[in-house]
């Protein structure tokens, strides 16, 4: 089973008022392991950064100037996802903005059932708790100190981690099948010990033949 851990960052919240995707990372898993295989792109959004924007992502409009425009990589970014199902923290504001992208295109947008939300997923798994990338990755000991800003292949990356462990820990039949192969090669290895002695002592003789002369008519005697 393929799934795509996904993940964006943009110029702002309103797709409909100008705002444009300016980074995507995605991650692929193979039966909920990751392959190492990924994608991630740079995009020139060819408008200006917003202060706020920038203070989440760090992404300037100089720095993006040098990379491509969305027409130029989108082909890419969808064949790279394929018919894979799509694993999204808060999956409506990135499909929102995928499709926002993929309509100035004259492209056919994504249907929302290829994501699987992991915000949604996170608060039916623990009601009332917090459910951003970070509570979570502390919820589950995952490491995210690399995470001073928001990036969108790093983000990719912790959320794997993160979805793994809601659907039930990360690579849980693979952890049994190994400690299963451990104790098998564990009685393998035991180590050959010499028989102990159990040849009764003099003194355990003597008082054996005691023990017998008491006996009246032995049975092995007749």
């Amino acid at each position: 089973m393929r799934e795509i851990v996904l993940d964006t960052e943009t110029t702002g919240f309103r797709q409909n008022d100008g705002d444009r995707i300016v980074e995507i990372g995605c991650l692929e898993l193979v039966n909920h392991v990751a392959t190492g295989n990924t994608y991630h792109q740079y995009i020139n959004p060819e408008r200006d950064m917003p202060d706020e924007a920038f203070g989440v992502h760090g992404l300037s409009e100089e720095f993006l100037s040098d990379f491509p425009v969305i027409a130029d990589v989108m082909d890419a970014f969808i064949e790279f996802i394929g018919e894979a199902p799509l694993v999204i923290h808060n999956a409506e504001f990135d499909m929102r903005f995928i499709n926002a992208e993929l309509g100035l295109l004259g492209q056919e947008p994504l249907p929302m059932s290829r994501s699987i939300d992991t915000v949604r997923m996170a608060r039916e798994k623990f009601p009332g708790a917090p459910a951003s990338l970070d509570a979570l990755c502390r919820r589950f000991s995952i490491d995210n100190s690399n995470r001073t800003l928001h990036g969108a292949l790093l983000d990719a990356e912790l959320l794997a981690e993160v979805y793994l462990e809601l659907i039930g820990g990360r690579q849980t039949d693979l952890e049994l099948a190994q400690d299963k192969a451990g104790d098998a090669m564990a009685v393998g290895e035991t180590q050959r010990r010499d028989p102990r002695p159990h040849a009764a002592s003099a003194a355990e003789k003597s008082a054996h033949a005691a023990f017998l002369e008491k006996i009246k008519d032995p049975v092995w005697t007749s």
